[in-house]
């Protein structure tokens, strides 16, 4: 017989959905996600693809801690907004240094 008190399960309060073991892999994502801003992507854009790369190593080292997807969501737009917005700076600095 029971005392009326249910046993609910008591689980991550995020449902695993925030790799907060991975730090480097939720960094990696926020420095992606913020890459795509044209005053800080370049500033952005590199340390999201490292700390993506770090993210995946110590997923892989250790299984059971998550990140694997915001790891590569920072790889993928570090990287494309790393050559976006170095391209466009070359671009620029082409294009002023045409106009003397």
């Amino acid at each position: 017989m029971t005392n009326g008190a249910s046993t609910v399960p008591t689980g991550n309060a995020t449902g695993g959905i925030i790799p907060y073991k991975n730090p480097t892999a939720l960094i990696a994502y926020y420095c992606g996600i913020f890459s795509l801003l044209p005053c800080i992507g370049l500033v952005a854009g590199v340390p999201a693809i490292i700390l993506g790369i770090v993210g995946l190593r110590k997923r892989k080292a250790t299984p059971v801690i998550r990140g694997s997807v915001h790891a590569w969501i920072g790889i993928v737009l570090g990287s494309l907004t790393t050559l976006l917005w170095g391209g466009l700076a070359v671009l620029m600095l082409i294009g002023m240094l045409a106009g003397k």
